[in-house]
C-alpha cells in the first residue's frame, strides 16, 4: 500500500513538473511572437542596430570629414568701378576747434578819401632817400624811407606815390645826387605816362640835380618817380647821415575855387 501511494507521488511531481515546463516553453513562445508597439515603434533591425552601437561607440565611430573651399581658386576678375552714389546728407557740426595763432600785422593801408572836399583845400608832402639807388630792370619805381611833411597821409611810403584827393593844380620837384661814371636817367610820373625827365651824364664829379613842374590832376590822379635804363648803368646815391634824393609836392590852387 505505501508502495501504491509513493508511485502516485512520485507520478504526480513528474506530471508537474512536465506541465510547468511546457507552460513555460508556451509562455516563451507567446512572448516572443506577442510584441504590441506602436506605429513610430516599429522594431529594429540588427543591422541599424549594430550600426547604431557602433556609432555611439569611440572605438568603432567614423572621423567626420569637413571639406574646405580655397576661396582665392574661386575669386573672379576685379569688376568696373561703379557709378557715383547719392551724396548723403550732412553731418553733425563739430565741436569748435581750438583757437589759431594770431597772424602777422599787415602793412598800412593808404588814406581814405575825405569826408567833405569842400572844406578841405590842402595837401603837401615831402620825402627823402637815404639809401643809393641802381636800376636792375628797363624801368624801376623809386621808392622812399624818409617823411618830412606829410599832410594828411596822402603820399603813400609803401608804394612811393602821391594820391589825389583835392583836385588842383600842383607844383612837385625832384632832386637826386649823380657821380662815379653812373649815367641819372628818372621820369616824373602822372598815373601811367612820363611827364617830366631829370637827366645827368656820367662824371666822377659829385652832381646835384633838380626837376620840377606844375599838373592840373583830378581826384584820384597818382604822381611818382621811375628810373630809366639805357645801355649805360643808372644810379642815384645817398647816404645814411645826409639825405641827398628828395621829392617834394602841394597843392596850389584847388578846383573848387
Amino acid at each position: 500500500m505505501s508502495a501504491v501511494l509513493l508511485m502516485l507521488l512520485v507520478s504526480t511531481v513528474n506530471a508537474g513538473t512536465l506541465l510547468e515546463k511546457g507552460s513555460l516553453r508556451r509562455e516563451a513562445r507567446r512572448l516572443s511572437c506577442m510584441r504590441c508597439c506602436g506605429p513610430s515603434e516599429e522594431p529594429v533591425s540588427f543591422a541599424s542596430s549594430r550600426s547604431t552601437r557602433m556609432s555611439n561607440d569611440p572605438t568603432y565611430s567614423v572621423p567626420r570629414v569637413q571639406p574646405t573651399i580655397d576661396i582665392t581658386i574661386l575669386k573672379g576678375e576685379k569688376g568696373d568701378v561703379g557709378g557715383k552714389g547719392i551724396t548723403g546728407g550732412p553731418g553733425k557740426d563739430g565741436e569748435q576747434g581750438l583757437r589759431g595763432y594770431n597772424g602777422r600785422k599787415g602793412q598800412k593801408g593808404q588814406v581814405g578819401p575825405p569826408g567833405n572836399s569842400c572844406k578841405l583845400h590842402y595837401a603837401a608832402f615831402s620825402v627823402g632817400r637815404r639809401k643809393p639807388l641802381h636800376s636792375l630792370d628797363y624801368f624801376q619805381h623809386v621808392t622812399f624811407d624818409t617823411e618830412f611833411v606829410n599832410l594828411y597821409k596822402h603820399f603813400s611810403m609803401f608804394t612811393g606815390k602821391f594820391f589825389c584827393y583835392v583836385p588842383g593844380i600842383y607844383f612837385f620837384n625832384l632832386n637826386v645826387h649823380t657821380w662815379n661814371f653812373k649815367e641819372t636817367y628818372l621820369h616824373l610820373m602822372k598815373n601811367n605816362k612820363e611827364v617830366a625827365i631829370l637827366y645827368a651824364q656820367p662824371s666822377d664829379r659829385s652832381i646835384m640835380q633838380s626837376q620840377s613842374l606844375m599838373l592840373e590832376l583830378l581826384e584820384g590822379d597818382e604822381v611818382w618817380v621811375r628810373m630809366y635804363k639805357r645801355e649805360r648803368e643808372n644810379g642815384i646815391y645817398s647816404e645814411e647821415s645826409d639825405i641827398y634824393i628828395t621829392f617834394n609836392g602841394h597843392l596850389i590852387k584847388p578846383a573848387i575855387e
